[in-house]
């Protein structure tokens, strides 16, 4: 049994859990409850669970008895910090003792594409060097940052602004980080025109479909000194995919163990309405009729939830009123099916310079054992999922908006911004004529010129938006709160935000029936120990005396670093100390 599994299942109270919504925040709530013995069924609006997270067929796509092309809403990325996740992974089982973890793999290089054809490759995760010395990360910073044109100045700016927020106490972090953009913070519009394209807007669009100028320099650094991390940390993986479309190596196997394991999972069935009496919540409407439980875990997305949570329950818990300062922007995928596989790196592709924030993945080089040819006409060799993340930016072909766009001027607009990238040197990359099918997610009408259409938006991290997002626990009694909304350590909209959302609501079920079964394991992002001390500082200036922060280290010339005065030095003596006792 696995740190995170139930222990013993005695519990007080009553034990049976209705949860809202089958995607991957709604069914990592049912295997945590179902692990812990409670009865639980999952209602899931859709044909296939999963969420953003499903892979579906292209419907019709296969003749001759073949399977329909795989597609996906958009591709699904493992970065190396995520560890509740690959946790719950790990107990889901296969076959010859394997779990569901076992079907990640890594990719090795990340291509950041430019218009015109500069390309920059960045290495993955296999550097020799340990982490315990921060002078690795900086210089491996310097490296790439040189290698994309951005003076070597503004490389220790960058490396002081990310100490300075890692040596932050988190009082600071959420006073006064949390209210200043990742723009401001770094000083962005004093800059280097290439410190703008590829640390201020390309990396926070494309990585996290966000803004520079509205995502919170708490959450925006935080998670870019995560992904800096998981590219220097020895042995780490900064970067893994699945190696079989998402149902197929997860989602269906995941549903397989939770059915075995007693959840009702119930597809076809959206939750239309919500019944308080007595101040608890009754029941919920469904087409099939109200479903009753003694406890109800809301996974469901913040525009679903915020019309579900009408007048009665927003005056039982005003958090829920404050569900409708949040925001959300599309984000979707696009598929290319070629008759040849066009593999352009072992790893992603960030199209730096595309107005729609574009990103891919050539699938076939990681699907091992999966055979396209037993797929639509059968001439299908290669895979290339795109993520299309800006739909409010105009498009240079079209001069459209993604969301005012038509299906087909979608397509050939996508196409036309990875051919500025990529075709633009002697040997094209990309070939048109050996374009066989391609694929939209249907989740979006189009042409959608009010932008109401779009059934599956993306939440947004905006500056402050910390203060209007719930705890998992509401002031409902039996009514907890499981989707990327919710506070959580991660702090984005991604699996591994839901995963994390549904362990909180369990724990807080589970507090709520005097379970004495073990608590989720919830972890924190991961940081340097040799820092902690700094932070501890920090501390103390930001509580006793609110003085400035001030980074513990500064940047030498060689990319190396050196301590910024006597207390830095102490502090850094006393992580390093404390790193070797623990």
């Amino acid at each position: 049994m696995s740190a995170s599994s139930a222990g013993s299942t005695d519990r007080s109270g009553s034990d049976r859990v209705a949860v809202l919504g089958g995607g991957v925040a709604g069914l990592s709530a049912a295997h945590e409850l179902a692990e812990r013995g409670f009865a639980v069924t999952v209602l899931e609006a859709r044909s296939i669970p999963g969420g953003k997270a499903r892979s579906l067929p292209v419907p019709g796509s296969g003749t001759g008895g073949r399977h329909d092309l795989p597609a996906e809403h958009g591709f699904r990325f493992f970065p190396g910090f995520y560890r509740h996740l690959p946790d719950t992974m790990a107990r889901i089982p296969l076959a010859g003792g394997r779990s569901v973890k076992d079907r990640l793999t890594g990719a090795t290089r990340i291509l950041l594409a430019q218009a015109g054809g500069r390309n920059e490759m960045i290495a993955g995760a296999h550097l020799p060097e340990s982490l315990e010395d921060l002078a690795v990360l900086s210089r491996f910073l310097l490296d790439v940052m040189t290698g994309l044109g951005i003076p070597a100045y503004e490389h220790a700016i960058l490396v002081e602004r990310l100490l300075t927020l890692l040596t932050s106490c988190d009082e600071r972090r959420y006073g006064q980080w949390e209210l200043e953009s990742w723009w401001d913070y770094v000083g962005a519009e004093e800059r280097s025109p290439a410190f703008r394209k590829f640390l201020a807007e390309g990396l926070t669009r494309t990585l996290v479909a966000a803004r520079a100028r509205e995502i919170s320099a708490r959450t925006g650094g935080l998670i870019l000194a995560q992904l800096v991390l998981d590219l220097t940390q020895a042995g780490g993986r900064a970067d893994r995919v699945l190696d079989a479309p998402t149902n197929d190596a997860w989602i269906d196997p995941w549903v397989d163990h939770l059915r075995a394991a007693g959840v009702d999972l119930r597809l076809g069935t959206p939750v239309q309405g919500i019944t308080m009496r007595d101040g608890r919540i009754a029941s919920v409407a469904t087409p099939a009729g109200p479903v009753s439980a003694d406890h109800y875990v809301a996974a469901l997305p913040v525009e679903v939830m915020r019309q579900l949570a009408g007048p009665p329950l927003r005056r039982a818990d005003p958090a829920l009123g404050r569900l409708d300062r949040l925001v959300t922007r599309w984000m979707n995928g696009v598929l290319f099916y070629f008759d040849a596989d066009v593999p352009l790196v072992h790893g992603h592709v960030i199209y730096i310079d595309s107005p729609w924030a574009l990103t891919s993945i050539s699938q076939r080089q990681f699907w091992r054992g999966v055979d396209l040819a037993g797929y639509g006409d059968g001439r299908v060799r290669g895979i290339l999922s795109i993520d299309v993340s800006d739909w409010e930016t105009p498009g240079p072909k079209t001069g459209k908006v993604a969301m005012r766009c038509s299906r087909e001027e979608i397509r050939e607009e996508v196409w036309a911004q990875l051919a500025a990238h990529l075709n633009d040197g002697p040997e094209p990359v990309l070939d048109p004529d050996r374009v066989v099918a391609w694929f939209l997610d249907p989740a979006i009408e189009f042409p959608n010129p009010t932008g109401a259409t779009n059934l599956e938006p993306l939440l947004i991290n905006t500056t402050g938006s910390w203060a209007d997002r719930p705890e998992a626990p509401t002031r409902i009694p039996n009514l907890f709160l499981a989707s990327d909304y919710v506070r959580t350590h991660t702090d984005l909209a991604t699996m591994e935000g839901a995963n994390e959302a549904a362990r909180r609501a369990v724990n807080a079920i589970l507090e709520a029936t005097g379970s004495r079964a073990q608590r989720c394991r919830v972890w924190r992002l991961r940081e340097p120990a040799v820092l902690a001390p700094a932070r501890w500082l920090d501390r103390l200036r930001w509580l006793a005396f609110h003085r400035p922060a001030r980074a513990p280290l500064r940047v030498a010339a060689d990319g190396g670093l050196r301590p910024a005065g006597p207390l830095s030095r102490a502090a850094l003596a006393a992580g390093r100390l404390r790193r070797r006792r623990g």
